[in-house]
């Protein structure tokens, strides 16, 4: 056995093994990538839902573009305000809390309100019965109610009702906007969570059109319009489409349209009542549309409480302060 030659290997293969190991020790040196510790302090400080609603790829992804520099701090809609203000912290910048967003159904034609034109016998999901004409019921705008928003729901806060129609657990809903994504008609829709009043309705048609297809829905008579107070609709395609930086949520539109199109969540709305600091100058008597008050120039007035809606205008008219809201905890009139 050739002793020599096999030591004289031996020595060449260590020497390349540590050749080889010198390369790629200085390979990661100079080709490493340094990451921020920032990054792992916002990732830990992110909800980790992995929603995807802040328009990054999960909370990885969205904790990177936040230390480089291509993301808002306040994009975190699950987290709220207090997962931007840590983010705030992390960074060393003042943020300004993102208003949390809940998902509503702009659509309530179900099976009792929108009949069907024929029945449909193909695959359950809403997109694919989108594409046979609409879909089968006779509004082909609405709501097709075959529960693809359930699937993609990351918390698990939409189940389909009885009448074949999305129900949102507002409490549950994290304002993601995947459901918003997913829906092929556009039914579903993010506000702000302080927002009250919204349409309901999606349909183009108008008038007769839109009764044979659906019972509550819009049939673009535009009286909401000229009701505003502080015209924050206006008529696009046969659809009152709603400025939510104007509307103050008063909730005339919703008692004045015809075909109650209009949704509002508040959970009680007050009533206005006169003290006696009224003058009788007649001036809540001109901007109630609802006839609500009543009295005689120079008179005490009052309120009529069965025609009051509680919309506050009649509030933001007197200048002696001599009506009040009561009977709704929390509520307060927005101003102009």
């Amino acid at each position: 056995m050739d002793w020599l030659l096999i030591i004289k290997s031996l020595l060449l293969l260590g020497g390349l093994g540590l050749t080889l190991g010198l390369v790629l020790l200085v390979a990661s040196q100079k080709l490493s990538v340094k990451v921020d510790e920032r990054e792992a302090k916002i990732r830990s400080a992110l909800p980790g839902a992995n929603c995807g609603a802040c328009g990054y790829p999960g909370c990885d992804g969205y904790a990177t573009a936040i230390v480089a520099g291509k993301a808002p701090l306040n994009a975190c809609s699950v987290g709220g305000p207090k997962v931007a203000q840590k983010i705030g912290e992390i960074m060393g910048q003042d943020v300004s809390a993102a208003e949390p967003r809940v998902a509503v159904l702009i659509c309530r034609g179900g099976k009792n309100e929108a009949p069907y034109r024929f029945q449909y016998r193909g695959a359950g999901n809403c997109r694919q019965a989108a594409l046979l004409l609409g879909g089968p019921k006779a509004c082909i705008w609405g709501c097709v109610g075959f529960g693809d928003c359930v699937n993609v729901c990351p918390v698990k806060a939409i189940t389909i009702g009885e009448n074949r129609l999305p129900v949102i657990d507002e409490k549950r809903c994290i304002g993601c906007g995947k459901c918003v994504a997913e829906c092929p008609k556009n039914t579903l829709i993010l506000i702000p969570r302080t927002k009250l009043v919204y349409l309901a309705c999606v349909s183009h048609d108008r008038g007769k059109a839109v009764k044979d297809a659906c019972s509550v829905g819009c049939i673009a008579c535009g009286l909401c319009v000229k009701v505003c107070p502080v015209s924050a609709l206006r008529m696009e395609r046969n659809l009152p489409v709603m400025d939510f930086e104007k509307c103050i949520d008063c909730g005339i539109c919703v008692h004045k349209c015809p075909t109650r199109s209009f949704i509002d969540r508040a959970p009680g709305r007050p009533k206005a009542s006169i003290n006696p600091r009224c003058t009788g100058c007649g001036e809540c008597i001109k901007v109630c549309q609802f006839k609500a008050i009543e009295g005689e120039p120079g008179k005490h007035h009052r309120v009529i409480p069965e025609k009051c809606i509680g919309c506050g205008q009649c509030v933001l008219v007197c200048t002696v302060k001599a009506i009040d809201l009561v009977g709704a905890l929390g509520h307060s009139v927005k101003k102009v």
